[in-house]
């Protein structure tokens, strides 16, 4: 297979009715309403995760003295990597909506759910995102082990 023929395989899941994914508009307000909860539940969450932390990581630097000072720091390191996992997770959605998946033979080993018999197909059936959430899971228990460590440490 030749590198053009393989970059315009990929370009092509990149297509929504025939437009590149920057041009794209959706074509009602239900499609508009699908992509905006598809982003902010699935995308959303993982960003709004590390803002937390962020704000838990300022409240320690702010509010204790400098024996915390550790804690404040790995708390801010867990949401600088829940931000890198954030983008990477945003970037597994992006093709949710693409042409390949407007085909319902595609998604035929979905199993679907109460909501969604007999209902317009938006794009590709949610699936978890298994290796980011293994990834966020390892880095949340590492985090967690170097928490307690210094919490003894104290």
């Amino acid at each position: 297979m030749s590198r053009d023929s393989t970059r315009e395989s990929s370009e092509r899941h990149r297509y929504y009715r025939g437009h590149r994914s920057k041009s794209f508009y959706p074509q009602d307000v239900n499609e508009l309403v699908e992509l905006r909860a598809r982003s902010r539940t699935f995308d959303g969450a993982y960003g709004r995760t590390a803002i937390g932390n962020l704000g838990y990581a300022l409240t320690i630097l702010r509010l204790f003295d400098r024996r915390f000072f550790r804690i404040g720091i790995l708390y801010t390191v867990l949401a600088g990597l829940i931000f890198i996992i954030a983008f990477f997770r945003q970037r597994h959605s992006r093709h949710d909506f693409a042409d390949k998946y407007r085909n319902p033979a595609a998604c035929e080993n979905a199993i679907k759910t109460v909501g969604q018999t007999g209902k317009r197909i938006f794009g590709r059936p949610f699936v978890t995102a298994g290796w980011i959430v293994a990834l966020l899971s390892l880095v949340v228990f590492s985090v967690e082990i170097s928490l307690l460590v210094l919490i003894f440490k104290l």
